[in-house]
């Protein structure tokens, strides 16, 4: 049994984490608390303990600043840092300043670290020192976009549109007017649009322009889950049997992708609790308008169960413990 590190387990990934590896074969959590009011079970964070304790690792549920401030003492350690925030996804500073409207304060990590989407980055994750766990709309929408645009069956020129729906607790814990139940409960409203900070993400891993992508964040009146529709044509115009050929080809060995017969859309409920992105599939050959929805659970796939997957593959250790 390892020992690995969780930062920021009062919040809803935290908790998330901390409910997937009391179940892991292979590891067992340490509650690091690195605020100053204590937590029963915890231990206070310090670079000295993270050596202390012989962590493997040390997930950071925590915002950006507090990951960028963290993340380089930890790694100085020989610990290996699976990031859960934003802080250290996108390439540059300069675009991390633009899209999260925030100075980045440690560059040189942020060059180093490898982009945690197992189904595309699978072969950089296990000799990385400090992996970035996706966004969760982004997580859902490259899963479904990326296998049509690598195959080149994508109109690109018609573009792309990706309306997703997330539940409240993709907002995080800290109480807030717009998640408050009186404001959420039997209400749907849009929160984001094609500036929202995870819209670089899809374009990065899916190769698309910002031109093509139009993007819309919605919060669903629920927990958990995500449910985005993505609407696109295709070019040559394909049936939506020939679309789901293309995506068991690329998934062919993936664990966490669920691809539903051809006509037929998940929904959340198939998801939740769960590490699993469930895709479907239809088209109109007439017109070559394709929809396809994409379906995961923000708290697992989207955060913390991607998150112990990433570690798993970074520790060495099968890729669906502690998930399946």
């Amino acid at each position: 049994m390892q020992r690995v590190g969780i930062i920021g387990f009062r919040g809803y990934s935290g908790a998330e984490l901390i409910h997937i590896l009391n179940r892991h074969p292979r590891v067992r959590p340490v509650l690091l608390e690195h605020r100053e009011e204590p937590s029963e079970g915890s231990v206070p964070y310090s670079p000295e303990v993270v050596e202390k304790e012989s962590l493997a690792a040390v997930f950071l549920a925590t915002p950006p600043d507090v990951s960028m401030s963290l993340a380089g003492p930890i790694l100085a350690r020989g610990v290996k840092v699976v990031d859960l925030s934003g802080a250290f996804r996108l390439k540059s500073a300069e675009s991390y300043t633009r899209w999260y409207k925030a100075d980045h304060t440690e560059p040189a990590l942020l060059a180093e670290a490898v982009y945690g989407l197992p189904e595309s980055c699978r072969s950089a994750i296990p000799g990385a020192r400090l992996i970035s766990n996706p966004g969760c709309y982004p997580t859902a929408a490259n899963l479904a976009i990326q296998p049509l645009v690598e195959a080149g069956v994508i109109d690109r020129s018609a573009g792309i549109v990706c309306d997703a729906k997330s539940g409240v607790s993709g907002a995080g814990r800290k109480a807030s007017l717009k998640t408050s139940f009186g404001e959420v409960t039997e209400n749907f409203s849009v929160y984001g649009d094609w500036t929202h900070r995870h819209v670089p993400e899809v374009l990065a891993v899916s190769g698309l322009e910002e031109s093509e992508f139009t993007f819309t964040a919605q919060l669903l009146p629920v927990h958990r889950g995500i449910l985005e529709t993505i609407f696109s044509r295709t070019k040559p115009i394909l049936s939506a049997s020939q679309i789901l050929d293309l995506y068991h080809s690329h998934y062919k060995n993936e664990p966490f992708i669920r691809l539903l017969p051809t006509g037929q859309f998940p929904d959340l409920r198939a998801v939740q609790h769960t590490n699993l992105c469930a895709i479907g599939v239809k088209s109109d050959p007439a017109t070559g308008r394709a929809i396809i929805v994409s379906a995961i659970d923000n708290l697992g796939k989207g955060a913390a169960g991607q998150a112990v997957q990433n570690m798993n593959l970074a520790l060495g250790f099968p890729e669906t413990d502690g998930l399946l």
